[in-house]
């Protein structure tokens, strides 16, 4: 195997983690904790489950520590193709991440609410469920603003994926795709408030998803084709 094809293996096996960790936390672990709209079935459902709501913290950190390597490996197997896509590529999750990471505060506010403490006792149990929902919700919101640097770093990678030949140029434009789908996404759900019951809700990020685990999966199984455009600088 060579330098490029260990190389690609990586950066799949990163991206794996990535995908993995992202179901987890932000789809299994909401699914079996949250009940839209109702504070107090919330409250309980996270109370019976507090260790899976624990793990969906872990989970996102082992994610966002992932997805700032993941880049770097890309950027190694790609900026021969283009030097200043793959650095804005780097730009856009190294900006992502810290948000990301500064976003979980909310749930720590969620534990800390339900940890029972003496100074707690100043609220009733209606006020610390509706604080907890707050959290819930600023925490969505945070993921929000997030999804605005999960597109953009789709657009740059996109690009050096069509542009290699390494991949399947057909994911390359999902990436690209995607990156508008996140872009288009974040604005319908910050200008109108009926959003969510649109049609196009439900799948304008379907390109990404797409494009995302199929490149995972052909870096991961595949590993990268050869390049001689790439192979000249390895």
């Amino acid at each position: 195997m060579n330098a490029n094809a260990k190389l690609a293996r990586t950066a799949g096996l990163l991206y794996l983690i990535v995908v993995a960790a992202g179901i987890f936390s932000l789809a299994y672990v909401p699914a079996h904790t949250v009940v839209p709209g109702d504070a107090a079935a919330t409250w309980a459902k996270i109370a019976s489950s507090e260790t899976l709501f624990r793990l969906g913290i872990v989970a996102s950190c082992v994610c966002y520590v992932a997805f700032l390597l993941l880049p770097l490996a890309l950027h190694r197997l790609l900026s021969p193709v283009n030097r200043n896509a793959a650095a804005l590529m780097v730009a856009f999750v190294a900006v992502s991440v810290p948000l990301s990471f500064a976003n979980l505060s909310h749930k720590f506010e969620v534990l800390s609410l339900l940890s029972g403490a003496d100074y707690l006792r100043a609220f009733g149990a209606e006020q610390l469920q509706a604080q907890a929902m707050l959290s819930l919700d600023a925490y969505n919101k945070g993921i929000l603003v997030s999804k605005i640097f999960w597109g953009l770093w789709l657009l740059p990678f996109g690009y050096l994926v069509f542009k290699s030949g390494i991949l399947p140029r057909i994911l390359g434009v999902l990436l690209m795709a995607g990156c508008f789908g996140y872009l288009i996404d974040f604005l319908g759900r910050a200008l109108f408030a009926d959003y969510p019951e649109m049609a196009i809700a439900r799948f304008v990020v379907l390109p990404a998803t797409v494009g995302e685990i199929g490149t995972c999966l052909w870096l991961l199984i595949m590993g990268a084709r050869e390049s001689k455009r790439i192979a000249a600088s390895v």
